[in-house]
């Protein structure tokens, strides 16, 4: 068995240390990319930034993140600039936030100078195209600038890259207590549920959430799909999806994964009635059909009300509820009513542990009220799922000692 086990931040003594610390500020930015639209992902690795920067440890903090996907290019729209105000405001009075262009050509003696009350922020690290190949020469030279490392960053876990993975080989490494968090809510609700466990699963393609999906199937008692995923299990169900976004190709996985149900007595929840229209019109929402009244050239865009009647009894008796991916079609106004039902019925549940993730889930509620109301929110859309399917993420693995 397996005896190797992640030592975080509050478990161990750090004090006298430069501490690089891997944090996800992969922010989403206003349309002309000067501004940030959301700084969740900034607020959400404070506590640790702060736990390592109390004062009487005197250590001094190096930020690694990346922003956006430059593919090893250095293009100004994806700079961590933008993000170095923001954090400036949620840190003490006192400290500075200094932005290193390039530390692969920095002076030593800016690092060997930093002063505790500056946190140095290294430019996007995917600006190096060594970052994502994991390089292990650049993965000694981003080591060489501290003496301690620390992953907060659960949503970057699931890349094998030098400032995820690499660094570990030379550095005493630390879990942060966001990523503490992380493990420890989706493990809980993997391994020692509270029934019903209720799945909620969306998005467009289901050969990219299959492996989670077979995996949900085993252990929840509802699964709860919408999107395209669902639209895929109807067409694989010989169900008339019209011209709805669909994997045609994918009717064997599909229809694997209802058998698989079957035998596991879970409870796979598919529309039964949808709202069809234009996803480009913005004047005029769409019509509620019932599936079997769908026209050849309909497309499916959210759920209907007789579904989400049905959800909403599910939701309201579920004990542990875990939801990754909008139900519609939710950038366009009209066809955003599913998943908002969905949010508002997980909200008014609160004798239930719930946990959400997602890009597209974060981007859809991230302006809503009653967020207290979610136990957890998974700053993880893929690696929140990756960690569901394989219970471990490359980045995990490398804290392990």
């Amino acid at each position: 068995m397996d005896q190797k086990t992640i030592k975080y931040i509050d478990e161990v003594e750090i004090k006298n240390k430069t501490i690089l610390l891997r944090v996800d500020f992969n922010v989403s930015l206003n349309p002309n990319h000067l501004t940030i639209a959301d700084d969740a992902r900034i607020r959400q690795s404070m506590p640790t930034i702060q736990y390592l920067l109390q004062s009487e440890n005197h250590n001094k903090l190096v930020l690694v993140s990346h922003l956006g996907r430059p593919k090893g290019e250095r293009l100004s729209k994806f700079s961590l600039h933008v993000v170095c105000d923001r954090l400036e405001s949620y840190l003490n009075s006192n400290f500075k936030v200094r932005l290193i262009d390039n530390f692969l050509t920095e002076s030593d003696n800016t690092f060997i100078d930093q002063k505790e009350h500056e946190v140095f922020l290294l430019e996007n690290i995917r600006f190096y195209p060594q970052e994502e190949k994991n390089d292990a020469t650049f993965s000694k030279q981003l080591a060489a600038i501290a003496d301690v490392y620390v992953n907060d960053g659960f949503a970057v876990s699931h890349r094998n890259h030098a400032s995820v993975v690499g660094v570990t080989e030379y550095l005493p490494s630390y879990g942060g207590l966001l990523l503490k968090r992380e493990i420890q809510m989706i493990e809980k609700a993997m391994h020692k549920p509270e029934k019903p466990l209720v799945a909620i699963i969306g998005g467009a393609k289901i050969s990219t959430k299959i492996d989670v999906l077979s995996k949900l199937v085993n252990v929840a008692n509802y699964l709860i799909v919408g999107g395209g995923v669902a639209n895929t299990l109807l067409h694989a169900q010989g169900i008339n999806i019209g011209d709805s976004l669909a994997e045609r190709d994918a009717l064997k996985l599909g229809q694997k994964l209802l058998f698989q149900a079957a035998q596991h007595d879970t409870t796979v929840i598919l529309p039964s009635d949808v709202v069809i229209g234009d996803p480009d019109e913005l004047e005029h929402g769409g019509m509620v059909i019932k599936l079997e009244d769908m026209p050849p050239y309909g497309r499916i865009l959210d759920i209907g009300p007789e579904t989400k009647a049905r959800i909403g009894n599910i939701i309201a008796k579920a004990k542990t509820i875990v939801w990754n991916g909008p139900l519609g079609y939710f950038e366009n106004i009209h066809y955003r009513q599913g998943t908002d039902f969905m949010y508002y019925a997980i909200t008014n549940n609160t004798d239930a542990t719930s946990i959400v993730g997602g890009g597209d889930t974060l981007a859809a509620i991230s302006k809503k009220e009653y967020l207290d109301k979610i136990t957890h929110i998974s700053t993880g859309g893929g690696a929140m799922l990756e960690f569901i399917e394989k219970g471990s993420l490359p980045g995990i693995d490398a804290l392990k000692r």
